[in-house]
């Protein structure tokens, strides 16, 4: 049976109550104190002061801050009413209450597929990285229970369908395909609940270790056919230029004696150096007497003055 997991982001996607005691409440709070607190001495009487500082405790959570990419979901009685957010709002204490407060930057989440078979029963482990976004907090408040949660689920079962969908050469060569289909799953399965998918991007593709020796192999052999081929190609167009030479010499006796006076020179510069002519060559172009003499220079050139020879 085939292991899966999901890694979900660091980054909280679902608050309950972030939008609690702040500094507006602190100084409603005080305010009330100073009210209170005035009020008895000058009444000389300390109703008021515990009257005023009773109502600046009420007072308290009414007012909320929402920050610049957060929307608050705001329940009186239980029943919807509204987002408030970004920035300070207030609500009715003990009628309203924030039940939770929904992110609406571009959340990363990491998924993989562990030991899923591929079409062609190939076991591997995929990873891969979900970039996403709600897009309406108040669907992703009230169509499902843990958006950020159901959203990992989902990346992960669309991951794992569409590798048993693929065999292994697909999807090591068709990654921004597979991609592309992968992102166009999701948001389909996430659009209701208010989330829109930017991009889905596979980190890694692990497969078995003994199927990579066998790839490698495998191209190893391929480069080989493929070089050998290039080889193949290259001799036939040296032939066929040695044809085109040959057609050219055959008609210019004086072009092919100068020829090989030249690959005779050339062969001769350098010192110790043996050359093979066939004797017909030597009879046909009479180069007896001018290899005699390159061998006497060639010799000169080998032993020392004044050296003799026995």
């Amino acid at each position: 049976m085939a292991v899966t997991s999901v890694r979900r982001s660091q980054e909280p996607v679902f608050d309950s109550g972030g939008t609690g005691l702040n500094v507006v409440a602190v100084a409603v709070l005080v305010g009330s104190l100073a009210i209170g607190g005035v009020l008895m001495l000058v009444l000389r009487n300390p109703i008021p002061a515990i009257v005023f500082a009773a109502i600046g405790v009420l007072l308290m959570p009414a007012p909320r801050i929402a920050q610049q990419w957060e929307r608050a979901i705001v329940l009186r009685f239980g029943r919807y009413i509204g987002l408030r957010g970004p920035g300070l709002f207030w609500i009715v204490p003990f009628v309203d209450r924030v039940s939770s407060v929904i992110d609406q930057r571009t959340i990363a989440t990491g998924f993989a597929a562990e030991q899923t078979l591929t079409a062609d029963t190939v076991p591997v482990n995929v990873d891969a990285v979900l970039f996403w976004m709600v897009h309406d907090a108040e669907k992703a408040a009230l169509e499902v229970q843990d958006y950020g949660r159901a959203i990992a689920w989902a990346a992960q079962t669309a991951l794992r369908d569409i590798i048993g969908r693929t065999t292994l050469a697909e999807l090591l060569r068709g990654r921004a395909a597979i991609e592309t289909e992968l992102q166009k799953l999701i948001d389909e399965r996430s659009n209701p609940w208010g989330v829109t998918v930017s991009s889905v991007e596979m980190r890694d593709i692990v497969i078995p270790g003994a199927l990579q020796d066998a790839m490698s192999r495998q191209a190893q052999a391929e480069r080989e056919k493929q070089a050998r081929i290039i080889l193949g190609q290259a001799e036939l167009e040296i032939a066929a230029s040695f044809a085109e030479a040959a057609k050219s010499y055959e008609d210019n006796p004086t072009a092919l004696h100068l020829r090989a006076m030249n690959m005779l020179y050339e062969g001769l510069k350098e010192k110790g150096a043996l050359m093979l002519i066939p004797s017909s060559a030597v009879e046909s172009m009479g180069m007896g007497g001018m290899l005699g003499a390159a061998a006497m220079r060639q010799q000169s050139l080998v032993d020392p003055p004044g050296k003799k020879h026995e």
